[in-house]
């Protein structure tokens, strides 16, 4: 791979140990990290030109189902709560197959891609008609993005007093079986992996205490990260007091389900005590604003957990409970929600950022991404603010989310382009879209 100069940013957002703001500067890449970066930088490779230009980490995605980006909008989930909501979307996504999967999340991930972002989780807690992981894994590797796919599972269903169709569940010993195949067969520990696979039964109320222990266990020995929702909504707060007789984050301790190497989705109800627990145990939080606001379930406490010292990432969630895929705009919710509740100085544009990148990425154990620093990976965003509709005015340009854009004008993962120009650069996104739509035409009729 040869040599890539980015040249003359007007300022590079570095996010590093000391938040430095650089401009005027360079970033030379080599071999998939960043080698160098300072001013007058020169090579014998390829030259980007990055005036007029903000750069920052690529975004960190740390919670999403991209399978739904196949069900936006559906009516009858439109207006619903949580619980509502699943039991609408369950009978449609059972229909799913192999290529809806694959499908799916490649629209997912190059809508996350057009937002600046690099490394996406995904949560795929369904395998209906023969899917399984990998048809997510290949989506992402010919996109070119980083991945960290979760072997998710549901073996709770409707006969059993659970949410999803018993159509939609599987044994936990075959759950068991399949998360080791996919470990053994997809997950990379290496710095600077394009893939990392973790383990995340679905949520406490669509799977057994066992299961959520024997995952815990198998992690653990295979060196692989947990993932689970947690504390979405009243709902979950009220189902985890009557099957267990404690809060979540309780029931969470319980199972062995807090520590470096876990992270939960939403988090919403976390009450003091709660958070305390993920600040002494290194417990990471997904926070998905969008979606928790489409969803009605609330804001979540991210000034206290920051405050208290909780790892803190964002999360696109599902484009069902989200219909959007813009890391972006997660990331001014997040700052907006919190000036709400706390004041209009309660969180800035360059923390919810911070929260986006360098955070997201602490989340998913993954020191390697999230800054840009020599010899962490070449995972970096340009942001136009000279020519773009959004910032022109702004008297501040690295304030992105508080003036834009929204959408990234190149993108680089492990120092590969995949965004030039505005314009995915791997798949043929235009076929992919046509795809898509047939698709969801299909599963509509």
């Amino acid at each position: 791979m040869p040599e890539i100069l980015i040249k003359n940013a007007d300022t590079i957002l570095t996010m590093d140990d000391d938040r430095q703001e650089l401009h005027g500067a360079d970033i030379l890449i080599r071999g998939g990290q960043i080698a160098e970066i300072g001013q007058g930088l020169t090579t014998n490779g390829e030259v980007h030109d990055a005036s007029g230009c903000v750069i920052t980490p690529g975004l960190v995605n740390t919670h999403h189902h991209l399978y739904q980006t196949l069900t936006r909008a559906v009516p009858g989930g439109q207006d619903a709560l949580l619980f509502g909501w699943l039991q609408t979307l369950y009978p449609i996504w059972a229909r799913f197959g192999p290529d809806e999967m694959f499908t799916s999340a490649q629209i997912g991930l190059a809508e996350l891609a057009l937002s600046g972002c690099t490394l996406s989780s995904d949560h795929l807690y369904l395998y209906p008609n023969g899917a399984r992981l990998e048809d997510t894994i290949a989506a992402a590797s010919e996109l070119g993005m980083r991945f960290h796919p979760t072997r998710g599972a549901m073996s709770i269903g409707e006969s059993d007093g659970g949410l999803p169709p018993d159509s939609l569940v599987e044994r936990e010993q075959d759950i068991l079986n399949d998360m080791i195949r996919v470990v053994d067969a997809f997950h990379d520990p290496s710095e600077g992996s394009m893939c990392r696979v973790g383990l995340a039964p679905c949520s406490p109320f669509s799977v057994s205490r066992d299961l959520m222990r024997d995952a815990v266990l198998l992690a653990r020995d295979k060196g692989v990260m947990l993932h689970t929702h947690l504390a979405e909504n009243d709902e979950d707060i009220a189902y985890s007091k009557a099957q267990f007789g404690c809060r979540p984050g309780q029931y969470a301790e319980e199972l062995g389900w807090t520590g470096a190497d876990v992270w939960h989705a939403h988090c919403v109800k976390l009450d003091g005590v709660e958070i305390d627990l993920f600040a002494r145990t290194g417990t990471g939080v997904a926070h998905c604003p969008c979606s928790n606001c489409r969803l009605g379930s609330g804001i979540a406490p991210v000034r206290t957990m920051r405050d208290q010292g909780v790892k803190v990432g964002l999360g696109a969630d599902g484009s069902a409970s989200n219909d959007n895929g813009n890391l972006m705009l997660e990331a001014r919710q997040a700052m907006l929600l919190q000036r709400v509740v706390n004041g209009a100085d309660a969180m800035s544009a360059r923390e919810a950022l911070e929260i986006a990148t360098r955070g997201g990425a602490d989340v998913l154990g993954r020191p390697d991404c999230g800054r840009l620093m020599p010899g962490k990976r070449a995972d970096i965003a340009v942001w136009d603010t000279r020519t773009s509709l959004e910032s022109a005015g702004s008297w501040d340009p690295a304030a992105l989310l508080l003036a834009g854009p929204m959408q990234v004008k190149h993108l680089f993962a492990e120092g590969r382009q995949i965004v030039r120009g505005g314009q995915i650069t791997t798949i043929d996104l235009p076929r992919v879209i046509e795809t898509q739509n047939r698709l969801a035409r299909a599963l509509a009729e």
